[in-house]
């Protein structure tokens, strides 16, 4: 298939995806549930506190080298996984639900005792405190000073409230999504440069702590987090973690990361079947999509027609990925929250077709918006109120590894370089109109894709059909809209033809803005 957006095809998609959820079930979580495998059509509300743990100094490893090659990949890929299994032990010895962990990000749930119970809020929250400077304690005694991994700086954002929880995965790949403003919230308070607990306002009136005027500004006392350890009675110490985390890294190592390249279209990369020794690395274009306004969204909502939350996520999403991987053969790494996160690649196993890679990844951030709109159109047209949401999208290019970290029955897939968090950083900087590109895919790109984005680098708007017609002003090609097919050039043409076995990654070129 050529790399097109055809509005009939989305249309057709978007119509099966709003009739899969039809009817849609809102039950309220007062009980044990497998929170792993909710249906589609269903979702929970839940009262809980949600925990975020950003690893401040990623930026750092994947810096650890001034050429972002082999070593630095390796090495990154180590810090994330020794961090990620410690992390993920702590969870299971306090009852919390590990949400997600994407990259540096962990987010986790402390959802009992459930609100049916006197002073559950303050319990949970306490609970929440007790485990942050767990992991804060933990990871500082998790490096590896023999494999150059330091120990890992923590902050973390604690927050309280109601959300919904729903299906966050498709094809045999499924966790729980939490959405709503104490995911939000607490997702917010956790970014910033400075390590230490930080509480919202609501968490730190759960247990009794003064309101502040910039709550991101000020991390919890030594005191208070003390108050909050004594109330929790959490029956595990850092240093039983750290023990059994030996232990465990003694009998199951974590073995060397070794890499080869995949062979375009990434559409066919078997991420489930990746591991450290089974690792992918090459230059691609990452790209993420994010729907603005989707936590006011859902709050307007979560009392009166949740329903409505579940149907436009499902729909919006379920359609962004197609039009990734379906449209443009690229592969979706994950769904962080409301955000799709992708890569795609032109070329062979040896060699990325660097402008057209770009290119493609140009056109599919246009398809992305002109099917986004599609959806919310077909949406309104079913009674489902998408009022105030957007899409930012936000796309670099660069070296990026591929793999899953873990143990066998538990990995999570990953994906690291400089262009991943370039690409979400530029996402970040738009508007829901907007759509960014970072400064080396700007500046490798052929000179249509400046003048598309001009100095600022961000396009208002840019629908499929002003991205060819963009495109083609400048290149002069024969280019038709949508309806009619976009003609590519024949520079990938081999990765669709035949394919090459695949090899070991060789070093690639040092993108033209880094150190």
């Amino acid at each position: 298939m050529s790399h097109t957006w055809k509005h009939d095809r989305a249309a057709e998609q978007i119509d099966k995806r709003i009739k899969d959820i039809e009817t849609v079930e809102i039950v309220d979580y007062v009980r044990e549930k497998d929170l792993e495998s909710i249906p589609t059509a269903k979702a929970y509300r839940v009262d809980g506190v949600h925990l975020y743990a950003d690893i401040l100094n990623l930026e750092d490893m994947l810096h650890c080298t001034d050429f972002e090659g082999e070593t630095c990949h390796k090495r990154t890929l180590r810090f994330l996984n020794q961090h990620f299994r410690a992390v993920d032990r702590i969870l299971a010895r306090t009852d919390a639900k590990r949400v997600d962990f994407h990259n540096q990000r962990l987010h986790a749930l402390i959802s009992k005792p459930y609100n049916t119970q006197s002073g559950a809020e303050a319990t949970r929250v306490n609970q929440a405190v007790a485990i942050a400077q767990l992991i804060i304690d933990v990871l500082k005694e998790t490096g590896d000073s023999d494999e150059n991994i330091p120990a890992a700086k923590v902050r973390v954002g604690i927050d309280s409230g109601r959300a919904l929880a729903v299906n966050n995965g498709r094809n045999g790949y499924r966790e729980p999504l939490f959405l709503g403003e104490p995911a939000n919230r607490a997702a917010k308070i956790a970014n910033g440069s400075t390590s230490g607990i930080f509480l919202t306002n609501l968490a730190r009136m759960a247990i009794g702590l003064e309101e502040l005027e910039e709550p991101a500004k000020t991390a919890l006392t030594k005191a208070e987090i003390e108050a909050c350890q004594k109330a929790a009675a959490l029956e595990v110490t850092a240093q039983s973690i750290v023990d059994e985390w030996e232990e465990d890294m003694e009998k199951n190592p974590i073995g060397t990361f070794q890499f080869t390249s995949h062979t375009p279209p990434f559409r066919t990369m078997d991420i489930p079947a990746l591991t450290p020794a089974n690792s992918r690395r090459q230059e691609a274009l990452s790209i993420y999509a994010d729907i603005d306004g989707f936590t006011n969204y859902v709050n307007r909502h979560i009392d009166d027609r949740p329903e409505d939350v579940v149907k436009a996520l499902h729909v919006i999403r379920a359609e962004l990925e197609r039009v990734l991987t379906n449209d443009f053969d690229g592969r979706r790494i994950r769904f962080i929250g409301d955000c799709v996160h992708g890569l795609l690649c032109e070329g062979t196993a040896q060699t990325t077709d660097v402008e057209e890679t770009i290119r493609t990844g140009a056109l599919c951030a246009g398809g992305l918006r002109s099917s986004f709109d599609l959806a919310l159109k077909k949406l309104g047209e079913n009674g489902v109120d998408t009022e105030g949401l957007g899409l930012a999208i936000g796309f670099e290019f660069g070296s990026t590894a591929v793999s899953r970290l873990g143990l066998k029955g538990d990995r999570v897939r990953c994906a690291v370089s400089r262009s991943v968090l370039a690409s979400e950083s530029e996402q970040t900087r738009c508007t829901g109109v907007q759509t960014a590109i970072g400064q080396v895919a700007y500046d490798k790109g052929p000179a249509a894709i400046r003048d598309l984005f001009g100095k600022t680098r961000k396009a208002n708007s840019l629908d499929f059909d002003a991205a060819v017609d963009g495109l083609a002003a400048k290149e002069q090609k024969a280019e038709s809209k949508s309806g009619g097919g976009l003609l590519r050039s024949a520079a990938p043409a081999a990765a669709s033809g035949f394919s090459f076995p695949t090899q070991a990654a060789g070093p690639s070129k040092k993108p033209a803005s880094f150190a």
